[in-house]
């Protein structure tokens, strides 16, 4: 088996077994099946019987294999001691503690215990036996093993992923109408990796077509490439990708700004954002060799647009284009014979002889010119789409519907349904909204000033004709499908699941996915967060810290490592220096009945960079939930057990200083996976109202279920409850395949 093709199997809740790894059909159990199923068992996984069935007949070692990549994305093997032993019993160390053992450092005092760090710990101060490491400094000094596994009352279902599954999720992948996430985006970068891209797929967006270009112009098949550039802006994305590693076009100064902001810090003697900034531009200088020239200077004169659309394409990334063509001499090449368009294109670029068709939108707009505004809007539907709200309240509802209904059927059904979705929030004047800029940290932004000139019942009205007019288009897609079946099951458990639209993810979930805004509910009393970083790294300064946020009726308060005890929470203790190449670990046990009874109404999970720089690559923060009472090691602290792990996740290429990665809701005991990325080295730099405005617009998503049932209404399916009865059957296994759930998205 292929271990990274076996571990997205796996984030499907399935195991990838080839036709070539079963090699016989016995019926009884083995002993290395069953030695698997144990130990399989003690980290919160199970087999379906297909699947028990398959690897029966696989050879040891497969199955070893499969036991190694398990134990891998568990993080069974790394280090999981947290500072304090037993730290779920208070060790009641105060500031005083810290000021005193800060003078009896710098005073070289003998009363106390000299650490190997240096530090001396005065008596009288921190119990030191209560401690792996130094209190002082947070370097930790004792490790020690996972003692308890299996806590968990429910155990993960593994199924069987043969080549007709592996291939589907791959075609899938490529279709996908709405943008990759993290995860899906390491996938496919897998399996183009792994295997020849399939024939006459239509790519679904952008972003994955970068992806599979990249994999065209890493085997020097770029005829093949240069037919995938439809404008100037697809290179330009390609480009920009293969220098910084982001799908999307990111302003250079943005991510200059997030580097030095990022290692700002409160006390000016440590403060490293001018370093920062100096290193990121440095960082972003182009530089190319002859071959890459030629190669990109062929792509642009290979395009079929004509110069002046091209350009106008071009303006709005004027900047970064200069840039390009000076670094690309793509000047020097438009002198050459054969390059003629390439010439043409760079004589109307630099002397700006285009029209700009933003520009014009904006001259008719300010002169309240409807007519040639909707004129021009009409021949981009998408952004006609992405600007009705803001054009209904300038112009009125009745003539901008009527215009947008001329064209909706020209409009993606994503963006149709984002319309639906957000109609609600957006028309409320008393509402915030959450957005991420490009680049940027999730911000809470105002509701137009434009809606104070309406009434409420007139903004409802237009929110009813919006959420109407979007409904009706897409039933008249769905019914204009012929469909030959009858009945449709839809799961209980598929209307509480988002549609993920535009939801694009920093981190890779390692284990079983989910979609943002996906609700978990908790079965015990504690929820437990952990995170782990640091492993595979030097021993170094590299301050990560773990801590929540809990919401009352009117305040706030929050649990890291300046509080590690408040009512509800208890915290594991502060490490600051990372131990050689194992890794450490934090966490924070949260008590739902403890907090019930102080009236909280919710707890935001977050994680923090505490040292400069953006949270560190790898790191992994989740929590843990079981019905039964999780233990903690009395011996090392050590508070970890996969069976337990609800969810997970990885940071991987970011520049986030701060997330926020779960929401706990107090009084239904349930908890929303979400990634909000915010500005800051503490806690207490999260804006609570703008973790509930995400939350808000993830509560006004269309559920799965939701467009399911539209669906079966347009095409007269009869609902039924029996998943055996349907001749289309959704279930919670379906919907595993975010990319395939795409596909309901007809245009």
């Amino acid at each position: 088996m292929k271990k990274d093709v076996l571990k997205i199997s796996l984030r499907q809740n399935a195991v990838y077994l080839s036709k070539d790894t079963i090699t016989g059909n016995h019926k009884t159990l083995n002993q290395t099946t069953s030695v698997l199923v144990a130990n399989a068992a003690k980290l919160g996984f199970t087999f379906s019987e297909e699947l028990l069935h398959a690897l029966n007949n696989t050879n040891p070692k497969s199955k070893l294999e499969l036991l190694e990549v398990l134990k891998e994305i568990t993080g069974v093997q790394k280090n999981w001691t947290p500072l304090v032993k037993e730290w779920n019993i208070p060790t009641n160390e105060t500031a005083l503690d810290h000021i005193i053992t800060f003078f009896g450092t710098v005073f070289q005092t003998n009363k106390g215990t000299r650490l190997a760090c240096g530090h001396i710990i005065p008596e009288g101060t921190f119990p030191l036996e209560r401690y792996n490491g130094c209190p002082f400094c947070g370097t930790p000094f004792e490790f020690g093993n996972i003692e308890n596994y299996n806590q968990r009352s429910k155990l993960k279902t593994l199924n069987l992923w043969t080549e007709k599954d592996l291939n589907q999720f791959y075609i899938d992948l490529l279709a996908s109408k709405t943008a990759l996430d993290a995860t899906q985006v390491d996938s496919l970068k897998i399996l183009l990796d792994q295997f020849p891209i399939p024939q006459d797929i239509e790519i679904g967006i952008k972003e994955t077509l970068m992806l599979v270009i990249d994999t065209l112009a890493n085997t020097d098949r770029n005829q093949e490439a240069q037919v995938l550039f439809k404008n100037p802006n697809d290179i330009l994305r390609y480009l920009w990708y293969k220098h910084t590693g982001f799908l999307q076009v990111i302003e250079p100064k943005t991510i200059i700004n997030r580097a030095a902001k990022n290692s700002t810090r409160a006390f000016s003697m440590v403060d490293q954002s001018g370093k920062a900034k100096l290193q990121a531009k440095a960082d972003l200088k182009l530089k190319y060799s002859r071959k890459e020239c030629k190669q990109v200077a062929t792509w642009l004169n290979g395009l079929a647009l004509i110069p002046e659309k091209s350009c106008e394409i071009m303006h709005p990334k004027r900047g970064i284009w200069i840039r390009f063509i000076r670094a690309l001499r793509l000047a020097e090449y438009a002198k050459k014979k054969g390059f003629e368009k390439l010439a043409q294109l760079l004589d109307v670029f630099y002397n700006q002889t285009y029209t700009v068709w933003q520009g014009q939108i904006n001259h008719y707009r300010l002169k309240s010119d409807a007519e040639n505004t909707f004129k021009l809007l009409k021949q981009r539907p998408g952004l006609f789409a992405r600007s009705l709200f803001s054009n209904m309240l300038w112009f009125g509802e009745d003539v901008t519907l009527k215009h947008f209904s001329e064209i909706i059927d020209n409009i993606p059904a994503r963006l149709l349904f984002t319309l639906n979705m957000y109609a609600q929030i957006y028309f409320d004047k008393t509402s915030s909204r959450n957005v991420k800029p490009l680049g940027g940290t999730n911000k809470r932004i105002s509701a137009n000033k434009f809606l104070q000139l309406y009434e409420d019942d007139h903004l409802k009205a237009m929110q009813s004709k919006i959420e109407d007019l979007c409904i009706e288009v897409m039933k008249r897609r769905f019914s204009s499908i012929e469909n030959k079946n009858q009945t449709i099951y839809i799961d209980e458990g598929l209307y509480n699941i988002p549609l993920s639209i535009g939801d694009r993810s920093d981190t890779v979930q390692d284990l079983p996915s989910a979609l943002m805004g996906t609700k978990f509910p908790v079965e015990g009393n504690i929820v437990r967060l952990f995170m782990q970083w640091g492993e595979g790294l030097n021993a170094q300064h590299l301050d990560m810290d773990l801590s929540c946020s809990v919401a009352y009726e009117n305040r706030s308060s929050f649990c890291s490592y300046s509080q590690l005890v408040i009512p509800g929470c208890k915290h594991s203790g502060d490490i600051q220096q990372i131990p050689d190449k194992v890794g450490t670990a934090e966490y924070i046990d949260i008590n739902l009945d403890e907090l019930a009874s102080k009236k909280a109404k919710y707890v935001s999970f977050t994680c923090n960079a505490y040292t400069n720089g953006n949270l560190s690559p790898n790191l992994v923060v989740g929590w843990m939930d079981s019905k039964y009472p999780m233990k903690i090691s009395a011996k090392t602290g050590v508070a970890y057990d996969p069976s337990c792990v609800q969810h997970q996740v990885r940071i991987t290429q970011t520049m986030s200083k701060g997330l926020v990665f779960g929401v706990l809701d107090i009084e239904n005991r349930e908890i929303v996976w979400l990634e909000m990325s915010f500005g800051g080295q503490v806690v207490q730099n999260l804006d609570t109202k703008g973790v509930e405005a995400l939350l808000a617009k993830l509560d006004s998503k269309l559920t799965i279920g939701n467009i399911l049932k539209l669906k079966a209404e347009a095409q007269g399916l009869t609902i039924v409850s029996d998943i055996n009865k349907a001749d289309e059957p959704y279930d919670i296994k379906w919907a595993m395949n975010t990319a395939a759930v795409t596909q309901l998205l007809l245009d």
